[in-house]
């Protein structure tokens, strides 16, 4: 069995793999203050509401867009577990080509998600992440990473903007009724809902028309699962991309390979 770990700005996501089975995945606030001990109670608690025995586990990777908790999360692993974690980094081998302007610059999130999508899905192929930031990846027919786009995600620009506006509030995102809202809640949930899932069919119609063929969409993380059915286009959703990503990535590069 393998530990998967991808910590996010907001979120860490915590996954527990054998073979290609997801015997457990779950979500906790990435905090950068938090310390080996806390961060390696919250690896303990998992695997105890799991009915996991940290002791099967064979290696551990994990991937991090937050530099301050990754080597926090590696030396919490290494105290619970009792195996260092591979760390999805410079010098890891992805088997991605990379077609970008300064290809160090690429998140690890997105080289794990592009690794999972090109062993999953067909090409070319546009994967949408929609966490923090909504990101939105390209993958060309012949497997080449070409670029993609960065957007303010759903909560940041909801949290941006009631923090501006003196009469707006927190609202649930959940679909209004109607798309025309008619009180002041349901116009901002019908903006903020309808609005990215436009923006988004707005960029794949774009994407398309740049590369001269339909992609194959695939959504996954935060509000995917909220947005995505609203978009035109047809995405598929897949939750467990990123988890799917690291997987490979652990085959590739574990210490016997």
């Amino acid at each position: 069995m393998i530990l998967a770990i991808d910590i996010g700005n907001t979120n860490t996501v915590i996954g527990c793999c054998r073979g290609e089975e997801i015997l457990f995945r779950e979500r906790v606030s990435t905090n950068p203050t938090s310390t080996v001990l806390e961060y390696a109670a919250m690896l303990k608690t998992a695997f105890e509401m799991n009915g996991i025995d940290p002791g099967v586990i064979d290696g551990a990777i994990l991937s991090s867009v937050v530099p301050a908790v990754t080597n926090t999360m590696r030396d919490a692993v290494a105290k619970y577990m009792h195996t260092v974690p591979l760390v999805v980094g410079p010098g890891i081998k992805t088997g991605l080509r990379i077609h970008i302007d300064n290809p160090a610059q690429l998140g690890s999130d997105l080289v794990v998600d592009a690794v999972a999508g090109i062993r999953n899905y067909p090409l070319p192929q546009i994967i949408i992440d929609m966490g923090t930031a909504t990101t939105l990846s390209v993958i060309d027919r012949n497997g080449g990473y070409r670029g993609g786009m960065i957007l303010p995600g759903v909560a940041v620009s909801h949290e941006a903007l009631i923090s501006r506006a003196a009469q707006l509030s927190k609202i649930a995102f959940e679909l209004p009724k109607t798309t025309i809202g008619t009180n002041t809640i349901d116009c901002l949930k019908s903006g903020l809902l309808y609005g990215n899932a436009g923006a988004l069919d707005g960029l794949i119609d774009r994407i398309n028309a740049e590369l001269g063929e339909p992609c194959t969409v695939i959504a996954t993380g935060g509000l995917s699962g909220v947005i995505a059915p609203l978009c035109r286009n047809k995405i598929i959703l897949d939750d467990d991309l990123l988890l799917k990503g690291l997987l490979i990535l652990y085959e590739k590069n574990k210490p016997n390979h």
